[in-house]
């Protein structure tokens, strides 16, 4: 834990204030705008095109603005390298995908049963689909390190279950809360189209929610960061906390906020220990936690 604190130190210190402050007061107005404007549920109404295009600009703006900032000021000429610029279009352009499509299968003549296994299958099939194309663009840009954070080499639990305790008590207050608590669990969303005696299909359903935080993990700290950081070293680690930040729009205020700290704090422990797999186990664990947390704050308030 002592060596996390040292990388969050040194990067601070490290930091241009001006690029920080610019980048914080934009995410800070993009914060304002969808819960003034209630961007994110209106864009989750249209149709695919129009939804795609909404997330892309959303993303690439989020992304960019940091770069753009950091150029002006430093004039490196890597950020106008071409592969960079590539890979900064590319980027958004993946996950508006993932924040846009909606996926439905007909697998079963019964119609809950097909509803479940929609809710099921929904996050692993975006998971593949995500991987695969990530995986292609590794082979094309960045094959000569693992891809995108998945080596286990000096990956060490221990920092990541003390930072799991750290984070316990602030999942239990956020638990007795009503915007909270009106979006976990998420196993409310099928609690209609299970029987009582179907308890696996509880366990299938969280197994398949926590499929998506291993691509989340993968994208945001492995590819944003790891790919990225092949030009522009510790910088990667700001423009990949905003365009995390947005992509929690949809969520309670208080985890929107948090999730630009939250991936300020990822981003760094992936840049320096170039593993996804610590990140992956908090995002996992507090997941998890938020579950459990909205489970019994909605028995007892």
């Amino acid at each position: 834990m002592r060596t996390i604190v040292g990388y969050l130190r040194d990067y601070w210190l490290s930091l241009n204030k001006k690029v920080f402050g610019s980048s914080a007061c934009l995410i800070a107005f993009l914060i304002f705008l969808n819960y003034q404007f209630s961007i994110s549920p209106n864009l989750s109404k249209q149709p695919f095109y129009y939804c795609y295009l909404g997330w892309y600009f959303i993303f690439l703006l989020a992304l960019s603005f940091p770069y753009f900032i950091q150029y002006s000021i430093e004039k490196k000429s890597t950020f106008i390298e071409r592969k960079f610029i590539v890979l900064l279009l590319i980027a958004p352009g993946l996950f508006a995908w993932k924040m846009a499509s909606n996926l439905n299968f007909s697998i079963s003549t019964v119609k809950n049963d097909n509803a479940y296994w929609n809710h099921v299958l929904y996050w692993p099939i975006k998971l593949v689909v995500l991987s695969g194309c990530l995986w292609i663009v590794w082979k094309l840009f960045n094959k000569e390190q693992p891809f995108y954070g998945t080596s286990t080499y000096g990956f060490k639990a221990k920092p990541y279950l003390l930072m799991l305790i750290i984070m316990l008590p602030l999942i239990a207050a956020a638990s007795t809360q009503p915007d909270f608590l009106s979006m976990y669990p998420k196993l409310t969303n099928i609690s209609n189209l299970i029987q009582p005696n179907e308890g696996w299909k509880k366990l299938l359903y969280e197994l398949s929610y926590g499929s998506d935080f291993v691509g989340i993990e993968l994208f945001f700290r492995g590819f944003l960061i790891l790919a990225f950081a092949k030009w522009v070293g510790k910088d990667a680690i700001l423009p990949m906390a905003l365009f995390y930040c947005t992509i929690h729009f949809g969520k309670p205020l208080g985890e929107c906020i948090s999730s630009f700290f939250g991936g300020l704090i990822l981003g760094v422990v992936t840049y320096h220990t170039r593993t996804i797999w610590g990140g992956l186990m908090v995002h996992l664990g507090i997941a998890w936690m938020m579950e459990l947390g909205g489970y019994i704050g909605n028995l007892y308030f």
